[in-house]
This record gives C-alpha cells, structure tokens and sequence, in this order.
C-alpha cells in the first residue's frame, strides 16, 4: 500500500509540474529535454519504489499511475466544468493577421517561433493569419485568412 500512496502522489506532483511548465514546452522536445525526462522518470521510479525492486512493486506503481490517467480522462470527460482545470484551454495567440501579445507572453512563446510554426503550415507572413491557436497538446492550429 505504501508504493500506492508514494506513486499517487508523484502522479500529482508530476501533473503539477507539467501544468507550471507549460503545455508549449513540452511538445517542443530538443535533445537534453528528452535526456531529462529519462533522467525525472529515474527519479520518479527512486522515490515511487524505494528500495522495492519486485515485480508486483512495480505493477503497483505503473498500475497507480495508469489508474490515475484514466480518472482524470473520466473525469474530464465526464464534468466538463473540470476539464480547463485538467487539461486546459486553447489560447487565441492571433486574431484577424495581429498577435495577442499577452497570450504569447503568457506560454513564453516568442514572435520568431510563431513565425516559423506558421511557415512549417505554409503561411508565409503573420498577417496572412485569421487566427492562431494554442491547443491543449501545445500544437498550434492555423486559419489561414480568405485568399491566402
């Protein structure tokens, strides 16, 4: 019972972390993000199973956080007034070819990065942009205006 408990609450402490990064950063992985994100799931497992190297020991903890990924999916799913507090919302970060620029400030995403996300979807310019989404998978979405 004890690794269910330590696993809950590394779930919880890991979601924490993941909401205060932002959800920008973490779709974005540049080589030493994902040699941390070994190195955090190392220390995560440390602190979950302590010295329990068994096999139900790590059922318990991977089951304990499989659990707790479903809960939050369920109940997303099924209290949609929960759903912003579990997952997010989308972040407008263009409107009608302007940048809202307090939304970018806010997920620390800079003009240049916007510019070249835009570019990878073809739209060469900014301005040529209805508008710019931030997703809850840190995606951004592009409506590109009529015409272009």
């Amino acid at each position: 019972m004890d690794i269910v408990v330590r696993a809950l609450v590394m779930f919880l402490f890991v979601w924490l972390v993941t909401r205060a990064v932002g959800r920008r950063e973490l779709s974005t992985l540049e080589p030493f993000d994902l040699i941390l994100l070994v190195v955090i799931g190392d220390l995560i497992q440390q602190s979950v199973t302590q010295n329990d190297f068994s096999v139900t020991g790590g059922m318990l903890a991977v089951g304990t956080f499989a659990a707790m990924t479903v809960l939050f999916s369920w109940l997303a799913f099924r209290f949609p007034r929960v759903q912003p507090v579990l997952e997010g919302d989308p972040v407008i970060l263009v409107e009608r070819g302007k940048t809202i620029d307090r939304n970018l400030r806010m997920n620390r995403i800079t003009f240049e990065e916007l510019a070249a996300q835009a570019r990878l979807s073809q739209i060469p310019h900014v301005a040529d942009i209805e508008w710019a989404v931030l997703e809850t998978s840190g995606n951004i979405s592009f409506i590109p205006k009529s015409g272009s």
